[in-house]
C-alpha cells in the first residue's frame, strides 16, 4: 500500500510540475510518449473525434511541462484566432476585409510583441532617456514565436482564398497545438497538416512509421551525439574567448556551425519523425545547408519552413522581386533584418540579420550583373563553397555571441593571435572533439540521392535490425546525456 501510495504521489508530482529541460529528447517525454502511443494506438480503431481530443489533451500537457502556467497562451491564441478569421472572412471583401486582415494579424502578433520585445523595447528607451529605470526580465513563452508562425499563416491563407475557411474549431486546435511543433517547429501550413488531422488513421502506412523511426534515430545522433558534445567545448569560447588561443576560437566558431545546425535539424528531424509515428506526414525542414555554393541556396536549404514564411507573408507583399533591381535589394534586407529579430530581441539577432541580408543584396546584385557567366567547373565550386560557408559561419559569431564585446574580442583573438603551431596544442588537448567535429562536416557533403537510398535502406530493413539500430543510438544517447545533456537552441525563440 505504502509503494502505491508513493507511486501515485510522484506521478502526480509528474503531472502538477513543470519542466525546463522537457523537450522531445529527454527521457521523461520519451516514457510519456510511449504511454500516450500505446493509447494512441487504441483510440485508432474508434471514432476520430476521440483520436484528435486525445492529441489534443496530451499536446496542452506537452506545453505545460515546457511552460508552466504560460501554456495558457496556446489554448488562448487558438480560440481567439480561429473566431476572429472566421469574423474576418464575414465582413464584405475589399478594404473592410483587409482591415479585418490587419486587425485578426495584430491581435495574434500581440503576444509575441509583448513577452518578446517588451524588454528590449524599454532598455531601447532607458538607454535614449538616461534613466535609472531597470525592467525585471520577462519570461518567453516556449514556442511562441513558432505557433504564432502558424496562427498568421492560417489567417493570410484564408484570406487570400489559399485554404477554405470551414475549419472546425477542433481542427484549428490540433494544428496550432500539435506537440512534435510547439518547442522549435518546423513552422507548418494549415494546408500540410490539417488535411490530415480529418483523415481516417487506421492504417497508418508502414513506410511512414518506419522513416519516422529512422528521423527519430537521426535527431538523436546529431542531438545528444554531436551537438551536446561539441558544445561543452563552444560554450568555453563563447563564455571567455580571450582565455583561449586565436586557433582555438577559431575552433570554438567551427565548432559552433556544427553544433547550431546539428541542434536544430536534429530537432526538427525528431518532431517530424514523431510525427511521422503518428501518421502525419510533415514537410522537411532542412536540406543539407551547408552543401550551399551561394547564400540565397543557403537560405532554400536552412530552416526552409521559417525561410519560406518570410518569402511568402513578408517579401513578396513588400514587392518581392516585382518592382525593379533596388526595391528587390531593398525586400531582400528588410525581410533577413525581420528574420534576426524574430530569433531575439537583441542588437546581436539584428546584426546578424543585417549580415545575411548584405550578403543576400550582394549575391543579387552580382548575379544581376554576370555571375551567371563564370565558368561552372570545379575550382569555382570550391571557392563558392568556401566563399559561403566561411561567411555562414562568421555571422554565426554574432548569432552565439551574448553581446558585442564578446564579438568583438572573439574576431581580434582570431586575427591577431591564430598560428598553425597552436593547432598541434589543441588536437593533442581535444582529440575526440576534433575528430567529432569533422566527421560531422564530412557527413554533411552527403549527396541527397545517396542519403534517400540509405533511409530507404532502413526503412527496408528487417525490424530486427530497426531495433537494434534505434536501441543502440538510444543507449548511447543515454550515456552521452548523463553528462553533456545541452537544452535546444531554438527553444529560446
Amino acid at each position: 500500500m505504502a509503494k502505491i501510495t508513493q507511486l501515485t504521489t510522484t506521478l502526480l508530482d509528474f503531472l502538477s510540475t513543470q519542466d525546463k529541460s522537457w523537450s522531445l529528447c529527454t527521457l521523461s517525454f520519451m516514457a510519456s510518449f510511449l504511454v500516450f502511443f500505446a493509447i494512441y494506438i487504441g483510440l485508432n480503431r474508434y471514432r476520430q473525434p476521440w483520436t484528435k481530443a486525445y492529441v489534443i489533451a496530451f499536446s496542452l500537457f506537452f506545453a505545460y511541462k515546457a511552460n508552466g502556467i504560460l501554456m495558457l497562451m496556446l489554448p488562448i491564441t487558438a480560440i481567439s484566432s480561429w473566431y476572429l478569421t472566421r469574423f474576418m472572412m464575414r465582413l464584405k471583401r475589399g478594404k473592410i476585409r483587409r482591415s479585418g486582415l490587419a486587425i485578426v494579424i495584430l491581435a495574434e502578433l500581440t503576444p509575441l510583441l509583448y513577452y518578446k520585445y517588451t524588454d528590449f523595447t524599454l532598455e531601447i528607451l532607458h538607454e535614449i532617456l538616461h534613466s535609472n529605470f531597470s525592467p525585471e526580465k520577462m519570461l518567453l513563452p516556449v514556442g511562441i514565436s513558432f505557433f504564432t508562425f502558424q496562427a498568421i499563416s492560417y489567417t493570410v491563407d484564408v484570406y487570400k482564398g489559399r485554404y477554405p475557411k470551414t475549419a472546425e474549431l477542433t481542427d484549428y486546435a490540433f494544428y496550432l497545438t500539435f506537440f512534435p511543433l510547439l518547442i522549435a517547429g518546423p513552422i507548418t501550413r494549415a494546408e500540410v497538416l490539417l488535411p490530415q488531422v480529418g483523415r481516417p488513421r487506421e492504417d497508418i502506412d508502414s513506410g511512414l512509421v518506419y522513416k519516422g523511426l529512422w528521423l527519430i534515430i537521426c535527431g538523436m545522433v546529431k542531438k545528444a551525439l554531436i551537438a551536446d558534445y561539441i558544445a561543452q567545448y563552444n560554450n568555453i569560447v563563447f563564455d571567455a574567448p580571450a582565455v583561449q588561443s586565436g586557433f582555438g576560437d577559431l575552433m570554438g566558431v567551427l565548432g559552433f556551425s556544427v553544433q547550431i545546425y546539428c541542434d536544430f535539424s536534429g530537432y526538427s528531424d525528431l518532431a517530424i519523425g514523431v510525427a511521422a509515428l503518428m501518421g502525419y506526414e510533415l514537410k522537411d525542414n532542412f536540406n543539407f545547408p551547408y552543401q550551399s555554393l551561394n547564400l540565397t541556396e543557403f537560405w532554400h536549404r536552412w530552416h526552409i519552413s521559417l525561410s519560406t514564411w518570410f518569402r511568402d507573408y513578408l517579401y513578396i507583399p513588400l514587392g518581392g522581386n516585382r518592382r525593379g533591381a533596388l526595391r528587390t535589394y531593398l525586400n531582400s534586407f528588410l525581410a533577413m533584418i525581420v528574420a534576426g529579430l524574430w530569433h531575439g530581441a537583441s542588437w546581436m539577432f539584428v546584426a546578424w540579420g543585417v549580415l545575411h541580408g548584405i550578403g543576400l543584396v550582394v549575391h543579387k546584385l552580382c548575379k544581376n550583373n554576370g555571375l551567371d557567366r563564370i565558368p561552372d567547373n570545379t575550382a569555382v565550386k570550391a571557392i563558392s563553397w568556401c566563399l559561403t560557408f566561411g561567411y555562414v559561419t562568421f555571422a554565426w559569431i554574432f548569432f552565439r555571441s551574448p553581446d558585442m564585446a564578446t564579438a568583438t574580442t572573439l574576431m581580434t583573438n582570431i586575427l591577431q593571435t591564430t598560428s598553425l603551431s597552436d593547432a598541434y596544442t589543441f588536437l593533442m588537448e581535444y582529440p575526440l572533439w576534433i575528430i567529432v567535429v569533422l566527421i560531422s562536416l564530412e557527413l554533411h557533403s552527403i549527396r541527397g540521392n545517396d542519403y534517400s537510398w540509405l533511409q530507404d535502406r532502413f526503412v527496408h530493413a528487417p525490424w530486427l535490425v530497426k531495433l537494434g539500430i534505434f536501441a543502440l543510438v538510444l543507449q548511447l544517447a543515454i550515456n552521452f546525456s548523463q553528462h553533456s545533456i545541452q537544452p535546444f537552441i531554438y527553444t529560446q525563440f
